[in-house]
């Protein structure tokens, strides 16, 4: 669970509803109207972009802003010399009675095993690289699509509520509900994109990076277990990818 993400979201809607409690009744800020234009409309837009499929299957990535823990990179590292060590010891099938808790390595492992050539397991890996960065980048440029559609859904609901309450000014009874769908629009497109969809496409771009730096990491570990290279050559490496602060922490946990 990604505490992060949910207290960002529980603390952003909740600060909104608050304010909203603290001034008035709530329902006044329920408009089935404006609901309907504003939510609706964003959806029947967004599918207007993306293929339903897709727009579905964005709902199942967006859970990796929620609930999708990375692995540590240190630990990438650690497991990758562990895995040398053996190589170096027992040949390339002495890998097989090893433990591998990331299922990417554990694919990578499996494929060199299984003894296919170099060039074939950098493809393998390389690709199923290429795909997910992919779902992943689909995943958060349809929560860009619902966070750019939904303010100007709401835009829309403002000029429709406009409109209708200049063609009633004769009646004040029919003033106020047209003001609200054109007031309350504007919050719904604003909220919906600035405390939701946005924030889960950041979320989502920060996993994504993430994703690819661990499994660049991988293949470069992999790739250099097959080439048989000193297990301290391979460290040297992978601690490349790391950042000045977690190279000095893993510099200092070997010495």
């Amino acid at each position: 669970m990604d505490i992060a993400t949910l207290l960002g979201i529980v603390g952003a809607l909740g600060a909104i509803a608050t304010a909203i409690l603290m001034g008035g009744d709530f329902s006044m800020f329920v408009n089935g109207p404006g609901l309907m234009i504003v939510v609706g409309g964003t959806l029947a837009v967004t599918l207007m972009k993306f293929p339903l499929g897709l727009t579905l299957g964005a709902f199942g990535i967006a859970l990796k802003a929620f609930i999708h823990k990375t692995q540590n990179p240190s630990q990438i590292i650690e497991q990758s010399i562990e895995l040398a060590n053996v190589a170096r010891k027992e040949g390339l099938l002495g890998l097989e009675n090893v433990e591998v808790a990331n299922e990417f390595l554990r694919k990578g492992i499996q494929l060199v095993v299984d003894g296919n050539a170099p060039e074939l397991v950098h493809k393998i890996l390389s690709k199923e690289i290429s795909l997910s960065i992919e779902r992943n980048e689909t995943g958060l440029n349809i929560f860009k699509a619902i966070g750019d559609v939904a303010p100007a859904m709401g835009m829309i609901g403002t000029l429709i509520g406009l409109v209708q309450m200049m063609s009633n000014m004769s009646d004040p009874k029919a003033i106020g509900p047209a003001m609200a769908v054109a007031l309350l629009t504007t919050l719904y497109g604003a909220v919906i994109a600035n405390t939701i969809a946005l924030p889960i496409a950041d979320k989502l771009a920060h996993r994504s990076n993430e994703e690819r730096l661990n499994k660049s990491m991988i293949l470069e570990s992999i790739s250099a277990i097959q080439e048989g290279l000193n297990p301290r050559m391979i460290e040297g490496l992978l601690n490349a990818y790391l950042p000045a602060s977690k190279k000095a922490a893993v510099e200092d946990k070997a010495a």
